[in-house]
């Protein structure tokens, strides 16, 4: 197990997930079955970009306002979702997928927010996990409506 040593190594992993999230998020746009579900993910990816783009923004401006002690109790492996690559991966596939992955960055955040030294980048870390809540709810929505079928 790789413990974090300082928020700096923690807002870099947060990063390169956003920038995998969006990504991905690309990809499935490209293979949505609905235009509705295109646009949701072409949306969700833009929005995985402006998160990438806020936790840089931290990551420049306040990683040392971070408790040390939280930061050392978390562990990449608590935050990363295993994902072998596939790519005749069912739809209902990657949705699973991305919903494990939306749960992992909600707690990444949850937790984050818990060392946030400051008030308003807890604010903003608690936002950014609100948002990855409401993505995770839209795909369950959408695996809901196709295993109906």
């Amino acid at each position: 197990m790789s413990h974090f040593k300082t928020a700096s190594e923690v807002l870099d992993f947060a990063i390169r997930e956003e920038e995998a999230a969006a990504g991905f998020y690309t990809e499935m746009a490209s293979r949505a079955k609905s235009p509705r579900m295109r646009d949701v993910f072409e949306s969700f990816a833009r929005e995985e970009l402006a998160h990438k783009g806020k936790l840089e923004k931290v990551r420049i401006e306040a990683s040392g306002d971070f408790s040390s002690q939280d930061i050392a109790n978390m562990q990449a492996e608590d935050y990363s979702v295993e994902e072998a690559a596939d790519p005749d991966r069912s739809y209902a596939k990657a949705l699973q997928l991305v919903m494990a992955k939306e749960r992992a960055a909600f707690r990444l955040y949850t937790r984050l927010a818990e060392a946030a030294v400051k008030p308003e980048i807890r604010e903003l870390l608690l936002a950014l996990a609100q948002e990855e809540a409401s993505h995770k709810l839209s795909f369950e929505l959408e695996y809901d409506q196709i295993a109906e079928k």
